[in-house]
């Protein structure tokens, strides 16, 4: 298996820098070809929502069907897809980021009652206490 940096996945997705971008497509492709899994971590895809949403300024819906793609996609592997893509379905309804959703079913599945937070966006989520 191989791992994939969050700047890698953005160049293939975003295809804005032709010399990174051809690596990266030619990296990923090949390994494709190859059946060689390549793994996306939890971190990288908060880092994906967060450049995507930042950086490139797409809309929520974009970045909703940018990041189910890449979960649906049968080459990458994940640290847990189930929760992923549960992170995902619940961020659809929340203010709160993609990664105050994820801390909070990781923190949960890990035993945590709740997950403190000072963020005002998390407070709709049921597994956050605001302070």
């Amino acid at each position: 298996m191989i791992g994939l940096d969050t700047n890698v996945l953005i160049r293939f997705i975003v295809q804005d820098d032709p010399a990174q971008s051809k690596i990266a497509n030619v990296r990923i492709e090949k390994a494709c070809r190859d059946e060689q899994p390549l793994y996306i971590n939890h971190i990288v895809l908060c880092e994906t929502w967060w450049v995507l949403s930042r950086a490139y300024k797409l809309q929520k819906t974009d970045i909703i069907d940018v990041m189910e793609k890449i979960l649906y996609t049968k080459h990458f592997a994940f640290e847990d897809k189930a929760v992923a893509l549960r992170a995902v379905k619940d961020f659809k309804d929340r203010k709160a980021d993609f990664a105050d959703v994820l801390i909070g079913m990781k923190n949960e599945l890990a035993g945590c009652k709740t997950t403190f937070s000072f963020d005002q966006a998390t407070k709709s989520l049921a597994n956050f206490t605001l302070l």
